[in-house]
């Protein structure tokens, strides 16, 4: 599929793809920023943890072309994963256990003034080297809930 960005926005942020072709545009700030150490996470990432800040799905636009991959979350809903098809770079996804959001990764904007994570996910998963940040709400298992 492909999407285009409409120009010019006020207080917009862009993330790319390790290659550039697939971008998403954010207007605003985050809802929230999650530190999240499920295995899937940690599998979709290539890292440790994942961390997303989520946007209404309004005040979100993606261009270029991209593929998805849809699985079963913890919830028991489907999760899509938006990624890059040239190199494989996973930039968004949309969960249907919260619907009208869509979580971008973090690592994605390449901003290292980027704010921090205020909720930390699966903290039972985490890796112990792994240092949340202190004032962030740690919740140690699921996300069924939330």
């Amino acid at each position: 599929m492909r999407f285009w960005i409409k120009e010019g926005a006020v207080g917009e942020r862009i993330a790319r793809c390790g290659c550039g072709q697939l971008c998403v545009t954010v207007t605003g700030e985050p809802d929230r920023v999650v530190m999240c150490n499920c295995s899937a996470c940690q599998r979709r990432s290539g890292s440790q943890f994942g961390s997303g800040a989520f946007f209404q799905r309004t005040n979100v636009v993606i261009s270029g072309d991209y593929k998805s991959y849809t699985r079963i979350g913890d919830s028991g809903k489907p999760l899509t994963n938006y990624f890059c098809p040239t190199c494989g770079t996973n930039i968004a996804w949309e969960a249907e256990v919260r619907p009208g959001w869509i979580g971008v990764a973090v690592g994605a904007f390449a901003d290292s003034s980027f704010p921090p994570p205020t909720i930390v996910l699966y903290d039972d998963q985490r890796h112990r080297w792994i240092t949340p940040p202190a004032d962030a709400r740690i919740m140690p298992g699921s996300a069924r809930s939330r």
